[in-house]
């Protein structure tokens, strides 16, 4: 716990602070910032600390706001991202640069976090330990970052809260307004076009787009308070804010200026709407707007729309942190490193030449999201890439004479609104998206204002973004774009099950798949609709040379997706440059969907390498290749098999499947009053499925395959099968209904021994573990079986190389591996398995379970394989059998990168072994 450190923080120890106990790195720059005022008084900042880029400077005094300004000011040119501590005699101030807008202050302005020298301040301390990097884990810069904004950016975070439930008080108070027979599409088409214009005018108020709160002047002193002109007041002003030079100005419009771009331009005729939508404004009109980031526009307008029609065209809206996960790597890293190469420059003219090569790309840029909601990624995206254009005007500005840069927006600004793109197929996100984008535009402006004392004059309005109310598959993306130049896509496209599409998302998936002839052969109406997304992607790619970047539930690069995603992308051209793989999804929205994603960036072109990150949240990785398995390694395709690569091995299946109402079933209460019935005692056996397996609760079941006809009307049995006979007869599959009721629907129940492994095993377990049953216990549909059992096989079933395979190929539930016989099993790349090597496996399954029998008495499986309590003494007899298993793939201490090469290369052989038989 943090509170402990705090001794340490009063002192000043800053530096052992961050290192030795939050576990950051050095200096990345040993350098002092330092700023003199006018009256001659010095302060200076000195790097204490850093991690991926992110700095912490510590200045010994507390000079007062004027020169703490000037001082991050100066900061600000080397540390983008970074933690300002100024350390006074009784107090501290931890200031962080929340991106916001207020008075003419902007994105980067430092908020404050005060801490009181001697004082307990157990908040103070929570943040520390919010901050605490992990030791043994190294994270990649936007982890980092969302780290030190979830300890630091806390008021930013309640304000959005606020303003989500604000907004949704209006919405409903607009909506409450409509009379019942009002026509849904037009009402919710008006409401979304009104809120949107309100939105922009409170934001409007709060970033001195015009006179200070003139917009909620104009409800508090120009509406009635009964509200009974409200719809006439706010129609007067729509009319008024979309007319050039008005003579005369209405009374109280005189602080407005002309907006024009297309926000007021509709008329549009609001029903009454009444005291409670002039008290819903006024309490909105209290938040401070600017403070809150065009970005989170999308999570807060979801709490406000219907959960339904979410659902229904599977809107997801991404946390900035994932969002930079993808455009970081997808094109702001490389953009940034340019800006550092040409920093870096021997002389002013090659930095100045260098400078305006970098410019003249920013201004090239053009950017799409073709599944853009409420436009999370072309804001963040633009407001990215008006930070690098405003580091590059900054450096030309301290080069060179300071009145070659005219700061006009016509001349000077490259980076343009009309630059970004979107496609979405609903209006209300759409609306929204149109609307955030001039509000990042003018927080960007006002940034501009304050590194250089004035910004672009934007009203009235002359350029937008693009953003076209369509089915994204139906239009061609390139043809939206003008301009040229390069061309970047991203986005996070619905996550649709391929068997859960409305009609109309059937039909243009079909269209489009039809069109490629890549796609034939290939059984494209089973995948997720967002492989749509990729293969449309990798089209366009392969058009125009842009480079495409999604966001995907993992299921896509797993189990029978990846069969046929793999193939497509692989014939449409398609080369990974990057992937983050598995990792649980994190959504600015509340009540958000529980699901695991991965993050996927291609383009037509060959990688020289490719960035692998790992699973939840690991750092990159370089390879030489990567296939749409995320492994590292040349895509294989791996068609369905019936039967293993080796001939001979035992078979794998599910186990039996009752389907009986729970007929057939037994408790354990209920075990003993069946076991007392010598009728039917001899047919009751222990039944076992995943749960039963890991956590040895056990339950009981009636195996009924042997039993004569004068045991079935014995009447506890007689009253068992009359519940099956219930259940079945109500069955829609016939095969169901036509099992006799003593019979499992399903039975897989082998004569002798068999290995039996949960269906689904926590991705957390380093070791999936398997056991050896009799035909005493009947496994369950829930458990995997493989019969008939063999020592050596239980062991190679144990081990991190078949985990690895699971892992990667076979499939999850959300991130939990999945084992199912035809990709766990029988697609299995198997290692030579002579006699010498089934004796090794052998030799090494026996001492691992003679090491945990004994703890089975007391323990689970689910307990022995609890990572944070497993004995040691089975720890070290499971990493006995990898280094066997390890060792028959010609591997020695491999990390699972190397595991899944091995294993894909192994695949090859065997495929190539099988055509060649063929």
């Amino acid at each position: 716990m943090s509170q402990n450190l705090l001794p340490k923080i009063d002192r000043g120890d800053f530096q052992e602070v961050f290192i030795e106990d939050l576990n950051w790195l050095a200096p990345d720059v040993k350098q002092t910032v330092s700023v003199t005022n006018d009256e001659g008084r010095k302060i200076s900042a000195r790097n204490v600390a850093s991690y991926k880029g992110l700095r912490v400077w510590v200045c010994e005094e507390r000079p007062g706001s004027a020169l703490e300004a000037e001082l991050d000011r100066l900061i600000a040119k080397t540390s983008t991202d970074r933690l300002v501590i100024f350390d006074g005699d009784q107090e501290q101030v931890w200031r962080w640069p929340v991106r916001r807008a207020k008075d003419g202050s902007v994105t980067s302005r430092l908020t404050s976090h005060r801490h009181r020298k001697g004082d307990p301040d157990p908040k103070f301390a929570a943040r520390l330990d919010i901050i605490r990097m992990p030791f043994d884990v190294v994270l990649d810069a936007n982890a980092v970052l969302g780290k030190v904004r979830h300890a630091f950016d806390t008021e930013a975070q309640n304000e959005s809260k606020r303003a989500s439930k604000l907004m949704a008080n209006m919405y409903g108070a607009v909506e409450k307004a409509y009379p019942a027979s009002t026509d849904p599409k037009r009402r919710d088409h008006e409401i979304s076009v009104t809120l949107a214009r309100i939105l922009f005018l409170m934001f409007g108020d709060d970033t001195e787009m015009w006179q200070t709160d003139a917009f909620r002047n104009v409800i508090q002193h120009e509406t009635r308070p009964d509200g009974s002109d409200l719809t006439r007041v706010l129609n007067d002003l729509f009319t008024f804010l979309d007319t050039p030079q008005p003579k005369p100005v209405p009374t109280g419009f005189e602080g407005f200026k002309y907006v024009n771009g297309g926000i007021f331009d509709e008329k549009i005729d609001l029903p009454p709407l009444g005291k409670d939508f002039r008290t819903a404004i006024l309490d909105a009109c209290a938040v401070d707007w600017s403070g809150i980031s065009p970005a989170i526009f999308g999570s807060m307008f979801q709490s406000v729309r219907d959960a339904e029609t979410r659902r229904a065209l599977g809107e997801h809206y991404t946390s900035e942190e994932n969002i930079l996960k993808t455009l970081s790597p997808l094109f702001l890293d490389e953009l940034r490193d340019e800006l550092a190469a040409a920093l870096a420059r021997d002389t002013t003219q090659k930095k100045v030449n260098a400078l305006n090569k970098l410019w003249d790309r920013l201004g090239d840029v053009r950017f799409m999201d073709p599944a853009c909601g409420c436009g999370n990624f072309i804001i963040v995206a633009y407001r990215e890439l008006r930070a690098i254009e405003l580091q590059v005007m900054e450096a030309l500005y301290d080069l060179r004479d300071k009145h070659q840069l005219s700061l006009d927006a016509k001349s000077d600004l490259k980076v343009t609104l009309d630059h970004f793109y979107g496609i979405e197929i609903d209006e209300w996100p759409a609306r929204i998206a149109e609307t955030a984008m001039f509000m990042m535009d003018r927080q960007c402006d006002l940034q501009l204002q304050e590194r250089f004392g004035q910004a672009p004059e934007r009203l009235p309005l002359q350029r937008e973004a693009t953003i076209t109310i369509s089915p994204s598959l139906a239009v061609d993306w390139p043809s939206l774009v003008d301009g040229g130049g390069e061309l970047f896509i991203a986005g996070n496209p619905p996550f649709r099950g391929g068997l859960k599409l409305s009609s109309d998302q059937a039909a243009e998936r079909s269209v489009l798949y039809n069109s490629m002839p890549e796609a034939n052969g290939l059984r494209v109406g089973r995948v997720d609709y967002v492989c749509a997304w990729f293969a449309k992607g990798a089209e366009a790619s392969r058009r125009t040379g842009a480079r495409v970047a999604f966001v995907a539930t993992n299921s896509i690069t797993q189990g029978e997706q990846a069969r046929v995603m793999g193939p497509l992308m692989t014939r449409l051209g398609a080369h990974i440059h990057f992937a983050y793989r598995t990792f649980a999804w994190d959504s600015d929205a509340q009540g958000k969907a529980a699901v695991h994603v991965v993050i996927i960036g291609f383009r037509s072109v060959p990688a020289r390498s490719v960035t692998l990150f790992a699973e939840n949240g690991g750092g990159p990785r370089q390879e030489v290749v990567a296939n749409w398995w995320l492994a590292p390694a040349h895509h294989v395709e791996i068609p369905p098999r019936r039967h293993p690569f080796l001939s001979g091995l035992p078979r794998m299946t599910v186990g039996s499947q009752p389907t009986d109402g729970a007929g057939l079933l037994i408790t354990q209460e209920q075990v003993q009053s069946f076991r007392d019935d010598p009728v039917a005692a001899p047919f009751v056996k222990r039944y076992m499925g995943a749960e039963e397996l890991l956590h040895d609760k056990w339950k009981w079941c009636l195996w009924l395959t042997s039993a004569s006809n004068g045991a079935l009307t014995s009447q506890r049995i007689s009253e068992r099968l009359a519940i099956v006979s219930a259940a079945r007869a109500k069955s829609p599959t016939k095969a169901f209904r036509e099992t006799p009721p003593h019979l499992f629907t399903h039975r897989k129940h082998p004569r002798g021994s068999y290995i039996a492994l949960p269906q689904n095993s926590t991705d957390s377990r380093t070791w999936i573990p398997a056991e050896v049953f009799d035909e005493g216990t009947v496994a369950s549909n829930k458990a995997t079986i493989v019969y008939p059992a063999e020592t050596w096989l239980l062991g190679l079933l144990q081990s991190q190389m078949y985990q690895t395979w699971i892992r990667t190929v076979g499939g999850r539930l959300k991130s939990d591996p999945t084992i199912t016989a035809d990709l766990a099993y029988n697609s299995y790349p198997w290692p030579d398995l002579d006699e010498h090597a089934r004796g090794r496996l052998t030799w090494a399954t026996e001492h691992l379970v003679a090491v945990r029998a004994p703890l089975r008495a007391s323990r689970s499986l689910a307990q022995l394989y609890e990572p944070r309590s497993m004995p040691v003494e089975l720890e070290m007899a499971h990493r006995q059998l990898d280094a066997v298993v390890d060792e028959l793939y010609g591997l020695r201490q491999p990390d699972s990168a190397q595991r899944e090469a091995a294993l894909f290369e192994r695949y090859r052989y065997h495929a190539e072994s099988d055509r060649r038989e063929a």
